[in-house]
């Protein structure tokens, strides 16, 4: 790879001068210059000064195509108008009033509308928070200590479920998590995914308290969660049972207004979600089995009360946006077109990768489109059901050169596309023209980084 100044690296300084002025001063106020890992690139970052529909704008003014799509939380893309005339309708109302509002009920009989496990629901301010609480309401139902989780899963950064979450992952699947003591590790169970031998030896051996999954699958498919082994571990967990807690802080109201449950007829016991979930403002929460959700009352019947204070619980203004957002989400419009471009878009960049004799490879679930590069298995077999690897996540989920993925990133920006990392997430307002563009952005890209041998 290459080391020194590249002449992809002085075309990228030259094009986003400002922003590397700007990083300067953000270097200055936050450790590496940012207030999100995934944002961090070097030479440096592109910042952002407004956004409409499938696109955002640079200070120097460059138009770009995203992909990061505010996180996974834009399918309505920037600036949905029904969105923001909520919001801005009710920031004058009031942001916060420390008190029950009208707009929380409207907000949850949408989510129990929309999702099958969703007999009660109980709002937080973040993905993290929601999948936190999860873990202690099965604790306290159960009786349990131990929780069963995927290798290369996220489910957020706290420390009970960060392990494991980012490979190189071993035979042994043994983990070191920095800040996170070894005791706290010990009650945390993690199983290969797609592995069902392996996950009812787990259950069969550890009780646990509940098993928690991706809902399709690591790191937003990254390693695509069989939908088979999603069937059967909803049975093994029922007949042990252990609680099935199914994250969809991605996938919820994105691959089906009721997310990958709703997809897939398979009702886990509690669901996290986030993202979509608030319109793009913050917000999380979670909703399952109305017995199980009891923990969170007064006098509830297992003597026991789960403690939940969170200033921003359920707040006016993310409430606003939420229910404008999933109303639009309700009709099954943008989910359809969002996964309609996904598919179009996987199916044109594997054409274009074998055009260009590049060995990567395209590839994804609904839509949430991934790439892997320096690809050596079987080939691209011309669908949408295309797994790289057999699915392998040792494969799969295994660390990208840093210079590669990094240049990579910057190639993209150079042509107009911004790309989440190695994967990107579709919205409703991507079209054809937007196709058009990032194939070509793609296209480009690859010849940037051949030329700066990158790339072979």
């Amino acid at each position: 790879m290459p080391t020194a100044s590249t002449t992809l690296e002085t075309e990228f300084r030259n094009t986003f001068a400002q922003s590397a002025k700007l990083y300067e001063r953000g270097s200055a106020c936050f450790p590496s210059g940012v207030t999100h890992d995934s944002r961090f690139l070097t030479p440096n970052p592109v910042y952002v000064e407004r956004s409409a529909g499938p696109l955002k704008w640079t200070p120097e003014g460059h138009e770009l195509i995203d992909y990061w799509m505010g996180h996974g939380s834009l399918i309505l893309g920037h600036g949905n108008p029904a969105v923001v005339a909520a919001v801005q309708e009710q920031v004058g109302k009031g942001t916060h009033w420390g008190a029950c509002h009208e707009l929380e009920i409207k907000w949850a009989e949408l989510v129990k509308r929309l999702v099958p496990s969703a007999e009660k629901v109980r709002f937080t301010s973040s993905g993290t928070e929601a999948t936190l609480m999860a873990l202690r309401v099965a604790r306290i139902t159960t009786g349990r200590p131990k929780i069963i989780k995927f290798a290369g899963h996220f489910h957020g950064w706290h420390d009970q479920l960060i392990i494991a979450s980012d490979g190189p992952h071993s035979e042994s699947l043994e983990y070191t998590t920095p800040g996170v003591p070894n005791g706290l590790a010990g009650d945390i169970v993690i199983v290969p995914p797609n592995d069902v031998e392996a996950v009812q030896h787990s259950i069969e051996t550890h009780q646990p308290a509940a098993v928690i999954v991706e809902a399709t699958g690591g790191h937003w498919g990254q390693v695509p969660i069989d939908v088979p082994f999603l069937r059967q571990l909803r049975n093994l967990t029922q007949q042990h049972d252990s609680l099935l807690i199914m994250d969809e802080v991605i996938s919820g109201f994105r691959v089906h207004p009721g997310g990958m449950q709703a997809a897939t007829g398979i009702t886990p016991d509690l669901t996290t979600m986030a993202k979509i979930l608030a319109g793009g403002l913050p917000g999380g929460c979670l909703a399952g089995r109305a017995d199980l959700m009891e923990t969170l009352a007064f006098d509830n019947p297992f003597g026991q009360k789960m403690k939940h204070p969170g200033t921003y619980n359920g707040n006016p203004l993310s409430a606003a946006a939420g229910i404008a957002a999933l109303e639009q989400v309700a009709t099954g419009i943008p989910c359809e077109k969002a996964c309609q471009y996904a598919i179009e878009l996987r199916r044109n960049l594997n054409e274009l990768f074998k055009r260009k004799t590049v060995d990567w490879v395209a590839y994804g679930v609904p839509s949430l489109t991934r790439i892997c590069p320096n690809y050596d298995g079987p080939a691209w077999d011309g669908t949408d059901e295309f797994r790289p690897y057999h699915n392998d996540f040792r494969r799969l989920d295994s660390p990208i050169d840093r210079k590669l993925t990094h240049a990579f990133r910057a190639a993209l920006l150079l042509g107009g596309v911004d790309w989440m990392g190695w994967g990107g997430m579709s919205s409703s307002t991507h079209d054809s023209s937007h196709l058009e563009k990032t194939i070509l952005a793609f296209d480009q890209a690859i010849d940037r980084l051949r030329a700066d041998g990158y790339v072979e």
